[in-house]
């Protein structure tokens, strides 16, 4: 318990100090301009990442982001590259930061039936993000913005009691009326998911059950309501409106790409089952839905990703492989079989795995990522390197990307290009010092590379002198 208050603290305190900067001086004709809130939304990506445990998934991160970007095709004008995140914490919660940035927690996905509930919620903070609506709350009050953003954060980290506790104590310091959006906020977000979802042929029921199941876990009042209620108020007017939208909607046939993500939604929640919960709970689980359905590719598939959590690689493969004969050639599947040959030190069979991926989809980033880190771990630096590059051309991109990039290219002798993917690196988790000595060796090693050079200097002028979320002392958890 106290160090969950920790870390509510060390995420809270820059956030404050931000909002705190902002309200300060003379009010600007809007708060944020869509710049300055790309800027803090970096930051407080970088914020929430080192409080929170993230799932570390290739496929399962793909998935959330390849969703993500297929239902914001439906938006007229984008102000922000939207970016999504998996958070392994078993609290029912999802929100929506400054500058695109939506963080889903593991314990509001694992108690969905089918992609159309993930679709509505995501659709629904969509639609918090294109209305501009925490910025719009900073420039009508900024005092409250400060305390709604905090209760809604602290109620996103903690949940439950403790996490209903915080908000309740927000309210009571004078915002009784809202926590972190107003009703009138939820109306226009689900007003804007509707349309999304009804434009990547989702069904928009989805909205109206997971927010019933939601309402169910909330029958003993505030200290019971779950996280996600606290931070998106108005939970039965939002099941009304969705039902009065619902009289509007015609139903249409799936499109390629969202019977893709229909297809795929039992394996990433599979995924997320296996990872955010206990080696005894997860085993208990699909260990009972086996006997229920013996043959399953899923149940075997989740299995394996127990097996390989805990680091019993053989049993893992055996499932693995049986998955893959109920479902053979089946995306996911692969990509976890590559990665447990690879924690085994079968690297070559590992890129033999992934090479079944590209087959079908060549432009699979968990498994080019695969691809990269054998070849790393071979030696093979310049096929390593091949990879990785592409990997930098494809957003969003994983900070060790950047890091391995640099690796490989030192190993290659290639130093000065080794130095400026390692100031990237650190530039992403915002250790600015330490970006700022590898820029500078960068600059110092590139010679007459004018291309280099330029992009040298495009990054150090990025680079703030200080950071109000990384300021002196502050731990992060970067490598040396």
């Amino acid at each position: 318990m106290r160090t969950r208050t920790k870390k509510i603290r060390a995420i809270l305190t820059p956030i404050l100090i931000f909002f705190f900067l902002l309200s300060s001086g003379s009010p600007p004709a809007f708060a944020l301009s869509t710049e300055e809130e790309r800027v803090a939304g970096e930051e407080f990506r970088a914020s929430v990442r080192r409080q929170l445990d993230m799932v570390d998934d290739g496929f399962a991160e793909d998935y959330i982001n390849d969703l993500g970007q297929y239902i914001t095709r439906a938006l007229e004008t984008k102000a922000f590259p939207f970016q999504f995140y998996l958070v392994k914490d078993n609290t029912p919660n999802a929100f929506a930061g400054p500058g695109g940035h939506i963080f889903f927690f593991s314990g509001l996905i694992n108690m969905m039936d089918d992609v159309d509930e993930l679709a509505a919620v995501m659709s629904h903070e969509i639609g918090h993000v294109s209305a501009r609506h925490l910025s719009n709350r900073i420039e009508q009050n900024k005092t409250m913005a400060i305390a709604v953003l905090a209760g809604m954060l602290a109620g996103a980290l903690m949940g439950g009691k403790a996490g209903g506790a915080i908000a309740t104590g927000t309210m009571a310091a004078g915002i009784q009326k809202q926590l972190a959006y107003s009703r009138e906020d939820e109306r226009q977000a689900d007003n804007l998911g509707f349309k999304y979802m009804e434009e990547s042929r989702f069904n928009p029921a989805g909205m109206i059950t997971i927010m019933k199941r939601l309402e169910r876990m909330s029958p003993g009042g505030t200290d019971a309501i779950p996280a996600y209620l606290l931070t998106h108020p108005g939970g039965p007017e939002r099941v009304a409106t969705s039902e009065a939208l619902m009289s509007q909607f015609v139903p249409k046939a799936d499109s390629a790409e969202s019977l893709h993500f229909r297809n795929l939604f039992p394996y990433f929640k599979a995924v997320l089952l296996a990872k955010s919960m206990d080696f005894q709970g997860a085993n208990r689980y699909f260990g009972k839905e086996r006997e229920a359905n013996p043959e399953s590719p899923v149940i075997q598939f989740g299995l394996g990703v127990v097996q390989k959590e805990r680091m019993d690689y053989p049993r893992a493969i055996e499932h693995f492989e049986k998955a893959l004969k109920g479902a053979p050639g089946l995306t996911p599947i692969l990509l976890h079989l590559a990665e447990t040959y690879q924690l085994q030190g079968q690297d070559r069979k590992a890129i033999e795995l992934v090479e079944r991926v590209f087959r079908t989809d060549e432009r699979n980033k968990a498994a080019m990522y695969i691809t990269a880190t054998s070849y790393q771990n071979l030696e093979d630096y310049s096929k390593a390197t091949v990879f990785y590059e592409r990997l930098v051309s494809m957003r969003p991109v994983k900070d060790e990307v950047f890091y391995n990039l640099g690796v490989c290219y030192g190993r290659q002798e290639k130093l000065a290009v080794a130095h400026y993917n390692t100031g990237l690196y650190f530039q992403r988790i915002f250790d600015f010092q330490k970006a700022r000595y590898h820029f500078l060796k960068a600059d110092q090693l590139a010679g007459n590379d004018q291309g280099l050079k330029n992009r040298i200097y495009e990054a150090v002028k990025t680079l703030p002198k200080e950071s109000m979320f990384s300021g002196p002392g502050q731990e992060s958890k970067s490598r040396n």
